[in-house]
């Protein structure tokens, strides 16, 4: 191959780049570092630009020069920025490059793939590819144009949490992962089936380690070549758009792998992370922790969050982790962490990150959503910058899942000493903007999986399962379900292979896949259901203490008094006949749901017809109704008009 020569005469940035860049301002970093094709003197070729104020030399070794690190050396711009540049000719689309920077702190030389590449070798390989993400022409304009809609609060937003590489496999094949466009296809016709709004991937960034399913990223502005090209990513993004399902993505600004060829000692020192293992190393994980004081780093990651809005027409970020970003001393003892200015243990300079970065996202995209993932009472968290928030639009209720979780695991005649578990999350359900996640986390690890929680025979553990997923979409919060929970997956989530679909075979598996469906539509037809997940107007206990019969009733209520849901759930095993509770106003009643039919393999124990109203006094209402409580159920009422 011939070797062509490089050129330092050219260049991307402009003075006021430089400057947005040193102040930690610059929010597209991926139109300026990299590899980038463009034109010197009308030859074609590609721009290099990297990050690397530390090193003595830097030099670009690739296919197109048969990776001899002497002949292709990026120059130095005289700014200050710490930048390194320069244009080779006639590169081509495609082929394979790595940087080798010689540390000017030490006699150690690094090779490096490109923290701003677009896509990468197929791992173990870990390369950096040249590739141009502008060629595909996206269809999906309709979505585009009304995806507010889908994203706004009082819409109902219903998420399917998927791993790509283990939601189906094509096992007479190998057991290979299914490709970026088969997922898409099979994916999209298996979510419209099941009536969810919205698709959560975990990370799809480029990652090393198969078994960190993502968390462990290497390529912040790259997808991982598992499963095909960066424009097969979009072609699945694309199908969702058309088929009305928003996209969300799981992304990792919280720490980084240890892998060489990533960011940890980038250019011979701690240059994206903290010199200090008591700041940069975190001991959960046994990863890297970003440096948020340093601005080059926070227009990093900023750029990467606005690479996948922009680019890649993502519809959301769940952003991983956050609890471990805002405290020093998350997964340390005492004497292992470093105080802030102030001696506590805030990371300021993590709180000032996140409040740029959900500024800079709403700011460009203010149609899509931003969530957070914390685990902590942290103030705030989906309150606005403006009044000292944080400013995401969405936490993760994480107390509502371990509480549930924990009470429903109590054999029933038990459940009434922990009356509180179940009642404690509506005191605070309004505090912030909550999506009620059954996620990827509560079924491994040796955690079980979700039907393996419940307690009971078989028969009751189904259940207890339909009375979880029935609560789950009665409680006030957007929803998010972990892909296998649907139809009651027993063991645990295994990446390396597929769900086990063959289950759906079984009328118990197949039924509660439908009644997750039909809970589903119910979910985002029923405004009472969703309007108000997050206003306290759209939730009235009815009996909140009923703690002797494992019972609670409440209502979800819309902006017309004739669309509440009373919702009425029995914990118990026991069947409560002559059950009187307290409804809002006089009238007849009818179920429109009961997770006990026997439509989804249910003890078929509930009320038929229509239920009359009484005066009688109950609940602090003037009227009440009769009815008959399933052992195990949970019953939604509406009132009808005859």
């Amino acid at each position: 191959m011939q070797q062509q020569k490089i050129y330092h005469d050219i260049t991307r940035f402009s003075d006021y780049d430089i400057h947005l860049f040193k102040e930690g301002k610059h929010v597209k970093l991926y139109e300026k570092m990299g590899a980038h094709r463009m034109q010197r003197q009308k030859k074609e070729g590609i721009y290099f630009a990297l990050w690397a104020p530390n090193a003595a030399s830097v030099y670009v070794k690739g296919d197109f020069n048969n990776y001899d690190a002497s002949v292709h050396p990026l120059k130095l711009r005289e700014d200050g920025s710490g930048i390194w540049e320069g244009f080779i000719e006639g590169v081509e689309t495609g082929l394979t490059y790595k940087y080798q920077i010689h540390s000017r702190l030490h006699n150690i030389v690094h090779e490096k793939s490109d923290p701003y590449a677009f896509f990468s070798e197929i791992p173990a390989k870990s390369a950096s590819r040249i590739w141009d993400i502008e060629q595909y022409q996206w269809q999906d304009k309709q979505w585009m144009k009304k995806r507010h809609k889908y994203n706004a609060h009082n819409a109902p937003i219903n998420i399917y949490e998927v791993h790509l590489g283990s939601w189906k496999r094509k096992v007479e094949e190998e057991n290979r992962f299914l490709t970026y466009r088969e997922m898409a296809v099979e994916l999209a016709a298996y979510l419209k089936e099941m009536h969810y709004t919205h698709v959560e991937f975990l990370p799809f960034t480029e990652y090393p380690f198969y078994g960190s399913w993502g968390y462990q990223v290497t390529g912040y502005f790259a997808p991982t070549a598992r499963f095909g090209e960066p424009e097969d990513l979009m072609f699945l993004i694309e199908t969702m758009h058309k088929h009305d399902i928003g996209v969300i993505m799981d992304w990792v600004p919280s720490h980084f792998a240890v892998d060489m060829h990533g960011l940890i000692n980038f250019d011979g020192s701690a240059l994206y992370e903290h010199e200090d293992p008591r700041q940069g190393f975190h001991p959960e994980w046994g990863s890297i922790i970003f440096n948020y004081g340093r601005n080059e780093v926070r227009a990093f990651l900023i750029s990467s969050a606005m690479f996948w809005l922009e680019k890649y027409h993502i519809d959301g970020i769940r952003v991983d982790a956050v609890a471990s970003m805002l405290h020093l001393d998350y997964a340390r003892k005492e004497g292992e962490w470093i105080p802030n200015k102030y001696g506590g243990n805030e990371n300021l300079e993590a709180v000032q990150f996140l409040r740029e970065l959900n500024t800079a996202t709403y700011g460009a995209f203010p149609d899509t959503v931003m969530i957070a993932e914390e685990s902590t009472a942290w103030p705030m968290v989906t309150r606005p910058v403006s009044i000292g928030g944080l400013g995401f639009g969405f936490k993760w209720n994480m107390g509502w899942m371990h509480d549930s979780l924990k009470y429903l695991s109590f054999d029933p005649i038990h459940r009434q000493y922990h009356h509180h578990q179940l009642t404690f999350s509506m005191w605070y359900s309004f505090d912030e903007n909550f999506v009620l996640p059954l996620s990827h986390d509560e079924v491994v690890h040796m955690k079980g999986s979700l039907i393996n929680k419940m307690p009971g025979d078989n028969n009751q553990k189904f259940a207890n399962l339909r009375m979880l997923f029935a609560y789950m979409i009665a409680h006030p919060g957007k929803k998010l379900l972990f892909m296998g929970g649907e139809f009651a997956q027993f063991a645990e989530w295994n990446y390396k292979q597929s769900l086990d679909w063959h289950l759906l075979q079984h009328p118990s598996h197949l039924k509660l896949k439908k009644m997750v469906s039909d809970l589903n539509v119910l979910y985002k037809d029923e405004k009472a259901l969703h309007l108000y997940d997050e206003k306290r107007e759209g939730f009235q206990w009815i009996d909140d203490s009923d703690y002797q019969h494992n019972c609670i009733s409440f209502l979800r209520k819309s902006d017309h008094a004739d669309e509440s849901i009373l919702v009425i759930c029995n914990f118990s095993d026991t069947t409560r006949s002559a059950y009187r509770i307290g409804v809002p106003s006089a009238g007849s009643y009818q179920e429109i749901f009961n997770s006990q039919s026997s439509y989804y393999e249910g003890w078929n124990i509930g009320n038929t017809g229509i239920l009359r109203s009484q005066a009688l006094f109950s609940h602090g209402q003037e009227n009440s109704i009769e009815l008959t409580l399933p052992p195990l159920g949970v019953l939604y009422l509406k009132k009808v008009t005859l």
